[in-house]
């Protein structure tokens, strides 16, 4: 038996797709746990799971208004925000929990998310075996690589949280040198040149609990559409959700909206279905469509079910795998801040009505169930196992 410790952000979309592949792992005699936030972790893990919950939690007040100001910013400098407010303090923090975390739990081999890089500052001052998991596709790609002056800026700054803790590192400090898992494939990542080596194991969706109540006899026959800008980023959804039930309600679409109560409209049409969460898994199989902010988890747990997209980036990787969807041919692109309800209405009707959108998710579907997902994940880590 191995033992093998998750180091996550405190973001859903990152902490999900470990769910799966440690329930593999775990069914192979391997004992697995996670460092992270004590509140997104409660939410995502179950209960039983072995944790080691980091001081300093990221409490919803904190993260939502950074997620506001950076909805409001643009290019470079949004992602100056994210970095310099977000991640950067994120990393400083964490680096003693994690390292703390590795002293009690003693792990063969530890799992770092991407965008927690408090992970990779522990592993390589350590010297321990350590794997990436790229959560999201945008990842494995060089959004970057067109800007840059960017570009350096963020190396510099990344560069700069290892030699503050005393890691000597070379370029790319943050993605493990030994692997990098990549929760999607080519069908939706593109043929793009990727750096070091990256295994493609499709959406890591397999035996994930949902513990979310939904009312299932609301489901009208008929087409329906699923409507959600994932856990972040819904606060700053109020005139987007407006505009989708302006585009939708009163007519033969059933919307699934999935917004805050004081975020959407107070007057709400009898074909619009609003939940505070639901559990997206199990419902896919019952919605036609999906609009979203291409958020990686949901873009390919819909994806993964072979239904078509609507998607509206707001921040982050988001424009990243919302170009994907579009030059995959799954779906149509709106702009977040902008759309109006006549073209959302349009971009809907037509992912719904023309198939090549839905032939081309299928497409992604059929290239997501062939990579092997939590189980062909499970396979990579095992490989560094000592």
């Amino acid at each position: 038996m191995s033992r093998v410790l998750f180091v996550v952000p405190p973001l859903m979309g990152h902490i999900n797709p470990t769910v799966s592949v440690a329930r593999e792992l775990s069914a192979r005699g391997h004992a697995v746990a996670w460092v992270g936030h004590a509140r997104a972790l409660a939410r995502a893990l179950p209960p039983d799971a072995t944790r080691f919950a980091l001081d300093d939690d990221v409490p919803d007040d904190v993260a939502a208004p950074i997620a506001a100001r950076a909805t409001a910013a643009r290019g470079a400098a949004r992602l100056k925000l994210l970095w310099e407010e977000f991640f950067a303090p994120l990393a400083r923090q964490m680096v003693p929990g994690v390292d703390a975390a590795i002293d009690r739990w003693r792990p063969d081999v530890v799992v770092v998310d991407q965008q927690a890089v408090a992970g990779a500052i522990a592993a390589r001052r350590r010297a321990l075996p350590w794997v990436t998991f790229a959560t999201t596709s945008a990842g494995v790609v060089d959004p970057l690589a067109g800007l840059p002056k960017v570009r350096a800026w963020l190396d510099e700054l990344i560069a700069g949280l290892f030699a503050a803790a005393g890691v000597d590192a070379g370029p790319a400090p943050e993605r493990s040198p030994y692997l990098v898992v990549a929760f999607s494939t080519r069908a939706l990542v593109g043929d793009a040149a990727l750096p070091g080596r990256v295994e493609f194991v499709g959406p890591s969706i397999s035996d994930r609990p949902e513990p979310v109540d939904f009312p299932w006899s609301a489901l009208r026959d008929g087409p329906r559409v699923l409507v959600t800008l994932g856990t972040v980023n819904a606060r700053a959804g109020a005139r987007f959700f407006g505009e989708v039930v302006e585009a939708l309600g009163g007519g033969p679409i059933q919307v699934v909206l999935v917004a805050p109560r004081d975020c959407a409209p107070a007057a709400m049409p009898d074909n619009v279905l609003r939940r505070d969460f639901v559990p997206q898994l199990a419902l896919l199989p019952h919605v036609d469509a999906v609009v979203c902010h291409a958020g990686h988890n949901t873009v390919v747990e819909a994806l993964a079910h072979g239904r078509p997209l609507v998607v509206a980036p707001i921040v982050d990787d988001q424009p990243v795998v919302a170009q994907q969807v579009v030059e995959a041919g799954a779906g149509i692109r709106v702009k977040f801040g902008r759309v109006r309800a006549p073209a959302l209405r349009d971009a809907v009707m037509r992912v719904l009505d023309e198939s090549a959108f839905a032939e081309a998710a299928s497409r992604i579907a059929e290239s997501f169930a062939r990579a092997g997902g939590a189980p062909r994940a499970a396979d990579l880590i095992e490989e560094w196992m000592a």
